[in-house]
């Protein structure tokens, strides 16, 4: 590209109050030129061809920013139809079932833990969360479940039981309900890791004969990947639910649409901090996908990403 190419498209001074809908600032933030608000704009342009066009759309995320009112958003992209597959991990299945029948508090990143303990409260972040509101509640929720999936038969994909599960809260607040009701599969590759898998195991120690075949997940996955036209996938941090979305989109040569939020840097050479141009050298994303890295934390910056597409 030459000089005159480069300079086609000056900097504009946001201008914004009370009275300014996130449409609006979202579009004044692709004339801002930097740094962080452009690239948003970018994103939201690049999820808005994802959700229009015939495109098989991976939502990936992980479990703590369903301990948050994100869930609520990531409630309603399901719920409207924005997404094809669920890709995460165990504690969105604890954290979803858990706020379903009881609540959750705002904390403070600070308190004493140790006082927390004595008190019969933990800590994530700055999200408090009661013992009766975890693994209590979710124990009484899931044995009797497993135990009425069991009589039906002794061997179940993951997925498959998580949707089984999801339809039985019949909880319009519920991801994993409204998941079940749209018919988009929650994939969980980790599915042991968390008060939902250890309820798996605790029943297992039971009735030994009872199977969760995560390789029919698996299977199923690869149906989706290769009969899909296109893929597009809107990654929220990294880690193994990052990594089986685009692990799996590499065998259709990778997507063709991406959007990745995330905290982590790329000095330590984690997934996490991997930018999505790393994944263009393992074939996970296309060469000529349209795609963005966005830095900053998705319970700030989704609901703006998403909301004027909502």
């Amino acid at each position: 590209m030459d000089r005159k190419e480069l300079l086609t498209s000056p900097v504009r001074d946001l201008r914004i109050n009370a009275k300014t809908t996130l449409a609006e600032l979202m579009d004044q933030f692709g004339e801002s030129g930097g740094f962080t608000s452009a690239k948003l704009h970018t994103a939201m342009t690049i999820l808005r061809k994802m959700f229009s066009e015939q495109n098989t759309t991976f939502l990936s995320f992980p479990a703590d920013i369903i301990s948050t009112g994100t869930r609520g958003v990531i409630n309603d992209l399901v719920r409207k139809g924005f997404i094809d597959v669920i890709i995460t991990t165990n504690g969105t299945l604890d954290h979803d079932i858990a706020r379903t029948y009881m609540k959750y508090y705002s904390g403070t990143f600070d308190y004493s833990d140790r006082e927390l303990r004595n008190l019969g409260i933990n800590r994530l972040g700055n999200v408090f969360v009661p013992d009766e509101s975890y693994g209590e509640i979710i124990e009484a929720q899931v044995q009797p479940f497993l135990e009425k999936a069991y009589s039906t038969k002794k061997e179940w994909g993951g997925a498959e039981i998580i949707r089984e599960f999801g339809l039985k809260m019949n909880n319009p607040d519920s991801i994993l309900y409204n998941a079940a009701k749209n018919n988009v599969p929650v994939y969980v590759p980790g599915m042991t890791d968390g008060s939902f898998g250890s309820q798996l195991w605790s029943f297992y120690e039971q009735h030994h004969d009872f199977r969760i075949n995560l390789l029919q997940d698996e299977h199923e996955l690869s149906d989706i990947v290769f009969e899909a036209k296109k893929t597009g996938a809107l990654m929220l941090g990294g880690g193994i639910s990052k990594h089986h979305t685009i692990w799996w989109n590499q065998f259709r040569d990778g997507l063709d649409y991406a959007v990745y939020v995330t905290t982590a840097q790329e000095y330590d050479g984690s997934l996490s901090g991997a930018k999505l141009e790393e994944a263009i050298s393992w074939k996970k994303v296309r060469e000529d996908a349209e795609f963005v890295n966005v830095y900053g934390d998705i319970t700030a910056l989704l609901p703006l990403l998403v909301g004027p597409l909502l």
